[in-house]
């Protein structure tokens, strides 16, 4: 059972996880096992919320099928959709953020910035899963400033479990090749070494056991600092929305510009 982390006190080095994020290629499982989790925590008297941070690629999936195209990337071409992609979910990741910091939830995030970079490498013409090629480096030049997970689960899955689960599923495809690839990214990502990884090729009650089984051991986190007055809180929040505004007006203007 999970224990009560909403009465447990904070000591020096453990804290209450505030976020919590689930990420995997398609077919992982990530939206299931999110909403689970969260209701399960919820149902233990923790302020837990489902939050989705997509890149829209499955929604300009379906307006592509509409308009009699295969998918987003012959709709937008390839290096288009992953610009809107990145931009997509970098504000879907700081609408989560902005609404767990005034709400005081924890956010438990199907997908996170790390899917940006599995998606980049996994997309690339010449997929190459090993390496940082250069629309990931601005990328990650954007998604900087966003805090780290207190938490992130790798739903690790086979990629042909994951492509029957998609073909079952009925409303998207993928290509073996590309779940192989972007599995393969994953493990490859230099932030693969602080992912609880989770074995996914089971059944959604037998992930989900899983996921509940880490959360609940003590998990070593930050302290939390000492409190901060009403006006330094305030220029603290002034800062880091400039500097984050400022970096991903830079990385993702790259980005355009490369279109062009």
């Amino acid at each position: 059972m999970v224990p009560d982390l909403a009465t447990t006190r904070p000591s020096s080095t453990r804290r209450r996880p505030r976020t919590i994020a689930l990420v995997g290629i398609d077919g992982s499982g990530k939206t299931t096992q999110a909403h689970l989790l969260a209701t399960a925590l919820a149902g233990r008297g923790l302020p837990a919320r489902y939050r989705r941070n997509a890149g829209g690629r499955r929604w300009f999936g379906r307006l592509a099928t509409a308009l009699g195209r295969g998918d987003g990337e012959e709709l937008l071409g390839r290096r288009a959709m992953l610009l809107v992609e990145s931009v997509l979910r970098w504000l879907a990741i700081l609408r989560t953020l902005l609404r767990r910091r005034f709400t005081g939830e924890i956010a438990v995030m199907d997908r996170y910035a790390v899917c940006q970079y599995a998606s980049i490498r996994a997309h690339a013409k010449t997929p190459r899963p090993e390496r940082i090629n250069r629309a990931e480096r601005r990328a990650r030049l954007a998604y900087r400033v966003f805090p780290k997970p207190d938490v992130t689960f790798l739903l690790d899955v086979e990629p042909a479990v994951a492509y029957d689960r998609i073909e079952r599923r009925g409303y998207d495809h993928e290509e073996m090749s590309y779940l192989q690839a972007a599995a393969a990214a994953y493990r490859a990502l230099p932030e693969h070494a602080g992912f609880v990884v989770i074995d996914a090729n089971g059944t959604p009650e037998q992930v989900q056991a899983a996921l509940l089984a880490h959360l609940e051991a003590p998990v070593a986190l930050p302290a939390p600092r000492g409190p901060m007055t009403a006006m330094a809180l305030h220029a603290r929040a002034l800062m880091v929305t400039a500097a984050t505004l400022a970096a991903a007006a830079t990385a993702l203007t790259l980005q355009w510009a490369e279109l062009f």
